[in-house]
């Protein structure tokens, strides 16, 4: 299937919007259960009272089930005065509770962690939750930290790479690239705010540090309907709460960075907090070395991030968080010169680099209506900027003179969100499990901002940049019932709109999947899901620098809009010790935005509007996946293929092309090994086809060259290249192997781990870009750069805690 470039314009189906209406009308008002009772409450960790999130709690007689909500709460309808249920969540023993019941009851479980070491096998009739999932994920922070990392940080994104479907941009880099989408396109959500730059070290890591977070969903399709505003995944990232119970600390010393966080209770079962910091110090430890090799300059990189979060129950309906998260990077090189030689006193300073940084916050509210609705209301803040600049000062003074003179250069881009949301949970019956809510977005974005402030700036006409207020509304309604056993369907609509100066974009983009249980170990399923993105990534075409600016839809420039279809198989395996997905996907995607040829973002003199092609996209492939979750021996094994196009009517002669990372092959293999008690092996394996790239394919000299700048052989230094079609070459394929071994010692006070690893351990030369280098004699040459070889790492790991008895 492919869409003109010239069709922007998203058009409804009146008659789909029609029926899908139709539809959630009938659901939500569908037959009731006869239950008598019903029980309802949350599930938790019996060691630090934390919420666990997406736990299971099942009926076997009755083959019903459901699952806790974000926030550890659940709701089940009991048909009958008794019932035995099972209550489980992956990493924690399940447990089986005979209850008998009087009416409706409040009942809170609490489990325990399983033992690791052991293979933990649930008997019954309960079929693995995992098999309703269309194109969703689920990650711990133990997945994390079992994998081996770049320089001993373990990192979230570098881990969701590893998943079928998630591809990553280059060497190092932590954006990452679904299903055909560009790294604008993930929505990633931290407590539920949106962060809009999640690298750091100019992409190589996250932001986001594995201590703080307790799960992380990562959603690739199949899209319920309570998220939108991108179009290819959801990643969403919970912090942890904190420890209800007892205060602890861990944190950890590595080579380029140490990390520490503490929890504890506010007061014990009712409140608590968490306060977590990481900070690099490469800056710090190579400083003596560079001003030596510098003769006296000072040059280095670091960055920090900070996480905070607190929580208190106010009651058995109503409970209180507040969290926030700030962290940046900034590069910067420093002189500074002083000279008195009696007579005159001369004075220089000069710092030059670019820094670039989030800061994020939520309020959160808790209600529970009754023991069926569940409300949560948030107020968020998110704010994004980078600056490069440069800053200079001279003075020169001797007994009857002083002069002065100062300089100040800068280039800011960022964006702010203030959003206020309310998401309603209401447990109908066990058939029908409701979710709606709304959602506000006050967006403000500083595109392009040019300052100079110097004492001859009368000499600079600078254009001046205004801020752009965007105002982004959404309403959305969902339901995931089973209309017959066996089949499970989650159905819904997520209207939205969005305001721009005198323009207005609604969109209605309806949601389904479904999934149909053959037995407890095969399922199969299906989803259609539209969406709709009123900003734009302006990705500048260099690489390395966090240029990319956040624009939005305009009178100019239309939304982005995408429809996608997916198929697939799960299965489990050897009683359920393995499970086996496969998954095939169709993608359209249209108002895509790329620069235009020869443009860039410091060319301040004319409007990003004006730079930039509006073209469409489509990608298709097919997804791998086989995963042995739990035991001494784990890991997965995940294959993607897939095919990534795109055409804009003024890039590449209107002729199709393949998206920069149009990658046809990518391959993961990540395998843990429990030795014993103290010792745990763990590996990767990657590969993945080369992106595709655009090189010259001919030279030619200038007709205008003036003979005294050709050198002897003939050629000048402003020869004109011809280029190749866009993107119609390839970069070599990647692939590495990291490996690490970590042992594990128990402490009176806790425990510690070191952790030897190496990136790259058969010492591939990867490709990071390919450049074109012209010699002496005008012979024009590739050479390809690559960044990471073989690099060793060792990192300690310590883990403080109460003395258990």
């Amino acid at each position: 299937m492919y869409l003109d470039s010239k069709t922007v314009n998203y058009q409804p189906n009146s008659s789909l919007m029609k029926n899908c209406i139709l539809l959630l009308i009938l659901i939500s008002f569908g037959l009731h259960s006869h239950a008598q009772n019903r029980i309802s409450g949350y599930i938790k960790d019996a060691k630090t009272g934390e919420n666990l999130i997406g736990a299971n709690i099942w009926q076997p007689a009755t083959k019903k089930g459901t699952a806790a909500n974000n926030y550890g709460f659940y709701s089940l309808n009991i048909p009958g005065d008794t019932a035995t249920l099972e209550i489980s969540y992956v990493g924690y023993a399940t447990i089986k509770k005979f209850i008998e019941l009087d009416g409706d009851t409040q009942l809170n479980f609490e489990l325990k962690l399983s033992d690791a070491l052991s293979e933990v096998v649930v008997k019954g009739t309960r079929p693995d939750l995992e098999l309703t999932k269309m194109s969703s994920m689920k990650i711990t922070s133990e997945n994390i930290k079992a994998i081996p990392a770049l320089l001993g940080e373990v990192d979230v994104l570098k881990t969701i790479q590893l998943m079928p479907g998630v591809q990553s941009g280059s060497e190092g880099s932590s954006g990452i690239y679904v299903r055909g989408g560009g790294p604008d396109q993930n929505l990633i959500l931290l407590d539920g705010v949106p962060v809009y730059n999640a690298s750091h070290l100019f992409g190589f890591f996250s932001v986001f540090n594995a201590d703080a977070i307790s799960n992380v969903e990562v959603i690739k399709g199949g899209f319920p309907a309570r998220y939108g505003g991108r179009l290819s995944s959801v990643i969403d990232i919970n912090m942890k709460d904190g420890n209800m119970k007892n205060w602890q600390a861990e944190g950890g010393v590595g080579l380029i960075a140490s990390r520490l966080s503490v929890e504890g209770p506010i007061k014990k079962d009712k409140g608590s907090i968490i306060l977590s910091g990481r900070r690099t110090y490469i800056d710090v430890l190579a400083r003596p070395f560079i001003r030596m090799a510098t003769e006296g300059a000072d040059v280095g990189y670091y960055f920090y991030d900070f996480n905070g979060k607190a929580n208190y129950i106010i009651s058995d309906k109503d409970r209180i968080y507040l969290s926030a998260y700030t962290g940046a990077d900034k590069f910067y090189a420093r002189y500074e010169e002083e000279f008195d030689d009696g007579g005159s006193i001369s004075e220089y300073r000069d710092e030059a680099g670019i820094k670039w940084g989030n800061f994020t916050t939520a309020a959160r509210w808790n209600h529970l209506f009754s023991n069926r609705l569940f409300l949560n209301t948030t107020a968020t803040y998110s704010k994004y900027n980078f600056e490069l600049f440069n800053d200079s000062y001279y003075r020169y003074a001797t007994a009857t003179t002083e002069e002065e003179e100062s300089f100040y250069a800068a280039y800011n881009s960022g964006i702010q969100d203030y959003g206020l949301k309310m998401d309603f949970d209401y447990f109908l019956n066990n058939d029908h499990s409701l979710k709606f809510g709304v959602n506000y977005i006050y967006h403000i974005f500083q595109p392009e901002a040019f300052n100079i402030e110097a004492d001859f700036s009368d000499d600079f006409d600078i254009p001046k940049s205004k801020a752009v207020y965007g105002n982004e509304f959404s309403l959305y309604v969902e339901d995931e019932f089973e209309p017959f056993n066996n089949l499970k369907i989650n159905a819904g609509i997520h209207t939205s709109a969005f305001a721009v100066k005198d323009e207005l974009y609604p969109s209605f983009q309806p949601r389904v999947s479904a999934r149909y249980l053959v037995n407890k170990n095969l399922s199969f399923k299906a989803s259609y899901a539209e969406m709709a993105q009123f900003l734009h990534l302006l990705t500048n075409s260099g690489i390395g620098l966090p240029t990319d600016l956040w624009v939005p839809a305009t009178d100019n420039i239309k939304p982005q809009f995408s429809q996608q279809t997916a198929i697939g198989m799960s299965s489990l395996l050897a009683d359920g010790k393995y499970d086996f997905s496969i998954e095939g996907y169709y993608k359209n995607m249209n108002n895509l935005i790329e620069y235009k040829e020869g443009s860039n973002f410091l060319n301040v003199s004319e409007s990003w509007e004006d730079k930039v092609a509006v073209g469409n996209g489509w990608s298709y492939g097919a997804e791998f996946l086989i995963r042995k979750k739990e035991g001494k021996f784990n890991g997965w094994l995940g294959y993607t293929l897939s095919y990534n196009n795109r055409q804009f009517e003024e890039l590449n002669f209107g002729r199709v092309f393949p998206y920069k990372y149009d990658r046809r092959h990518d391959l993961s293999l990540v395998m843990n090994y429990k030795v014993g008690d103290d010792w745990e092996i763990s590996g990767t394996w990657v590969y993945g086809t080369g992106n595709s790239i655009t090189l010259p394919i001919a030279q030619y000299p200038t007709l205008n060259e003036t003979p005294e700048l050709r050198n002897e052989y003939g050629y000048g230094n402003t020869d004109i290249y011809q280029y190749s079609d866009r993107n119609a070459y390839r970069m070599p394929a990647y692939h590495r192997a990291d490996i690490g071994v970590t042992w594990y010692k128990d402490k009176k006070w806790g425990s510690s781990s070191w952790t030897l690893s190496a990136y790259n351990l058969y010492n591939r030369r990867n490709p990071f870009y390919i450049e074109t280098r012209t010699n002496s004699i005008g012979e024009t040459s590739f050479n390809q750069i690559s960044l990471f070889q073989f690099i060793p790492s060792i990192t300690y790991n310590f883990k403080i805690r109460p003395h258990e008895k």
